[in-house]
């Protein structure tokens, strides 16, 4: 049995600030690209790792082209909910959204949370899951979302989560859940989106762990314009599971429709603003009633924009009121 995983297409009608293409044509074509891997390899089924659609509620003409591109695919398309999917990060939401809508339509078919579906090809037995996206992914206890149990008796159990599983280390402002946490007997392929980024293939004891990145480069991180997509081509035999990434063909180089002019300008005017700001406190007492004078007056010999001189001033205001309460 052959399976395709792809994740992360954010299909929309504009293109986003950092690209300098058409992000809608992109899309397209590797959808197309897609299709004639699909072909090419005679896979017996499609699933998708959510977040299908940048925002709920696109326009329906925007759906219906897309909807005619997953109908030309040769295999049934299983997809989940992703958080971009639905409203509210409610996936009870999900059936008023336009991915409900391709659900009710038969263009893909929605897996919901608890829903078992036994799939056979050649004496092969999987059973696919999902967890979509929801508020308490990677908050609560991690095997509630990434672990299922084999309820079909499926020689192969796969399970799709659109959850923040990562392989390195991220800040504890983010919610994530590390590839070490979720490995279970029960799940043969754990199969992974939201993470735009991806990572290598996991494998231990026969179970994978996969997550290809996402189809769509959305933000022009320096991660994202290295980054090619690509997605995901299961094998499963008796004998055991092959997993293989597939990069696009049509995916151009980052370098060649990510735009990082004004986020570079953001860090230089950032840079320029911490340099000003330490300059002022080392040549003024900080608690001096004057020093917004004295940094409009810097701020000229400098020859420092206006928009980082209000930026200083407002942040030294901050930090004087700190200082002013703590002292009290």
């Amino acid at each position: 049995m052959k399976i395709l995983y792809m994740t992360d297409t954010h299909i929309r009608g504009t293109s986003p600030r950092s690209r300098t293409d058409d992000f809608q044509q992109a899309i397209r074509e590797k959808i197309e690209e897609v299709i004639d891997i699909a072909e090419r390899e005679r896979v017996d089924l499609v699933l998708h790792g959510g977040d299908l659609f940048d925002r709920p509620n696109l326009s329906p003409a925007i759906v219906r082209e897309f909807a005619g591109l997953f109908r030309r695919f040769p295999a049934p398309i299983f997809a989940v909910a992703g958080n971009h999917d639905i409203y509210g990060h409610n996936p009870a939401t999900v059936e008023r959204t336009m991915l409900g809508l391709l659900d009710a339509f038969g263009a893909i078919r929605l897996v919901n949370e608890g829903e078992r579906i036994k799939w056979e090809k050649d004496g092969v037995t999987v059973q696919i899951s999902a967890q979509p996206f929801h508020y308490d992914l990677d908050k609560r206890k991690r095997h509630l979302d990434y672990t299922v149990p084999n309820e079909c008796g499926a020689d192969y159990c796969v399970h799709m989560v659109h959850g923040m599983l990562v392989d390195r280390a991220l800040s504890d402002s983010i919610p994530h859940t590390s590839v070490h946490e979720v490995w279970s007997d029960s799940v043969d392929v754990l199969l992974t989106g939201h993470y735009h980024a991806g990572f290598p293939v996991q494998h231990r004891n026969g179970k994978y762990i996969v997550n290809p990145g996402a189809l769509a480069r959305i933000n022009n991180h320096r991660s994202e314009i290295k980054r090619m997509p690509q997605v995901a081509l299961l094998e499963l035999n008796k004998e055991g599971i092959d997993v293989r990434l597939i990069p696009l063909q049509c995916a151009k180089r980052g370098e060649e429709i990510l735009d990082r002019s004004y986020i570079e300008k953001e860090e230089f005017r950032e840079k320029q603003l911490g340099e000003f700001i330490r300059e002022v406190k080392s040549v003024t007492d900080f608690q001096s009633i004057n020093i917004m004078d004295i940094i409009f007056e810097m701020s000229k010999l400098h020859d420092i924009g206006d928009v980082v001189t209000s930026e200083a001033q407002r942040r030294i205001a901050i930090e004087q009121e700190a200082e002013r309460e703590s002292s009290h």
